[in-house]
């Protein structure tokens, strides 16, 4: 674990370094289209289940209500924000929660309190891992909106299907973590960022609770 913490630290310091210039044009960018605030940040249950803040960049117009998931063709997301959900650039702040200690590079997804109330037993054995910024998860569920707005009540589809879904690949990096794995992982969101759809349809949502559930 402290070796796992030392690569964090290391990876994360460098990636802000040198996407300093990125991270710099995506604030102009935000700033210019809707204004401030340029950051996102939002309650999220981590190690231990206790709760910390989230960050991401805005992609969403200011004041915005609505449901807590977004699908794909929600009106709230603004045009600079399409772009940044889908080269995952909006998430580029949380390595700054990397080096809080509130997050890891690579674990489970941290949810919002609410979900983790649902499946709170489910919680408590995974979340003795930092949550983190990629996993299979991420992998898997690439394009996790478009797969909601085909969903007569997304929802509904999360909480029942996509989110027991997400637990069981949970599940099973913390039967197989590993430096090794962790690596891989890495590498393979990089793909999927500006790769094709890792999702097709619901159907698939069955078919990686099976793959979790076999290993």
């Amino acid at each position: 674990m402290l070796f796992k913490r030392a690569v964090d630290l290391l990876l994360s310091g460098a990636i802000l370094i040198l996407m300093s210039p990125v991270l710099a044009a995506v604030a102009l960018a935000i700033l210019f289209e809707s204004g401030r605030p340029i950051l996102f940040s939002q309650v999220r249950v981590g190690r231990r289940l206790r709760n910390f803040r989230i960050l991401k960049f805005r992609t969403m117009v200011v004041e915005s209500n609505g449901p807590s998931i977004t699908v794909g063709g929600d009106r709230r997301i603004t045009r600079i924000g399409r772009i940044l959900r889908t080269t995952k650039l909006d998430e580029l702040p949380q390595f700054w929660n990397v080096i809080r200690g509130d997050m890891s590079i690579v674990g489970p997804r941290p949810e919002v309190p609410e979900y983790v109330h649902m499946f709170r037993e489910r919680y408590e054995r995974i979340l003795v891992l930092r949550p983190g910024i990629t996993d299979y998860a991420s992998i898997h569920f690439r394009n996790e909106e478009d797969l909601l707005s085909r969903s007569s009540d997304p929802l509904v589809e999360y909480r029942d299907r996509v989110l027991p879904a997400k637990l069981d690949l949970a599940d099973k990096y913390l039967r197989e973590r590993s430096m090794m794995l962790d690596l891989r992982i890495i590498f393979q969101s990089a793909l999927v960022a500006f790769g094709p759809a890792s999702i097709s349809g619901s159907g698939n949502v069955e078919r990686h609770k099976t793959a979790a559930a076999e290993k």
